[in-house]
């Protein structure tokens, strides 16, 4: 059997543990400040977090047009370039604004205080914020929301959840996406659930189809929308 080595890094030996926690630290501040704002203003935002390709945008085009007339919702598309995701949603009559991080790989509070001031706030219910595209990163920075929801599609594979269990510790919801596809892509979806809980047993699991329209319901009644 060929010896496998587990090399973990210790706080002490990362060279930028102490900025990386002053940046978490106003980011923070910065959040909660966020969300004094949103519910002053009686909104609810909710971080859509998720590997590229998880059908985030999708979930939230779906989502929206169920709360039509029952919900005054807005969307706030974090990409590091383009303005692709935010003019999908824009097509189904909502306000959209696109935040370009540029090379940051999430977003941040400091990004969404830009965006919400440029928000009616009166005139709005609900917010989307969909962060960008992956896994890691948008785990430690708080935004200022009400709701963290992680998208992971049937075709991420079996080890999605396990490999990346920080995202889903803060998660209040996960929907496990794109589920017409998870006969033929062989994955077990129960199990997929069954990693999503045993890593936060507070979470709420819904099973989603955009194509079928498949669990939407659902996932709105555990975000409480």
């Amino acid at each position: 059997m060929v010896e496998r080595k587990i090399i973990t890094a210790r706080e002490e030996e990362s060279l930028d543990i102490e900025v990386g926690k002053d940046l978490i630290k106003m980011n923070d501040r910065l959040a909660a400040q966020n969300l004094e704002i949103l519910n002053k203003h009686g909104v609810i935002a909710v971080d859509v977090m998720g590997s590229v390709g998880a059908g985030k945008t999708a979930l939230i085009e779906s989502m929206v047009d169920r709360l039509k007339g029952r919900k005054r919702v807005a969307m706030i598309a974090g990409d590091v370039t383009t303005t692709i995701d935010a003019d999908r949603v824009a097509r189904h009559g909502v306000p959209s604004i696109q935040i370009n991080t540029g090379k940051e790989c999430h977003l941040d509070a400091n990004m969404i205080r830009k965006a919400i001031t440029e928000l009616d706030l009166k005139a709005l219910d609900l917010i989307f914020i969909e962060n960008v595209g992956n896994l890691i990163c948008p785990a430690d920075y708080a935004l200022g929301c009400q709701r963290r929801l992680v998208v992971v599609s049937v075709t991420e594979g079996e080890w999605m959840i396990v490999k990346h269990p920080l995202i889903f510790k803060s998660a209040n919801v996960v929907a496990i996406n794109k589920l017409d596809l998870a006969t033929a892509m062989g994955l077990n979806v129960d199990k997929l659930a069954e990693d999503a809980r045993t890593i936060n047993p507070r979470i709420l699991v819904a099973r989603t189809s955009v194509k079928n329209g498949q669990g939407i319901d659902e996932l709105l009644a555990h975000l409480g929308l």
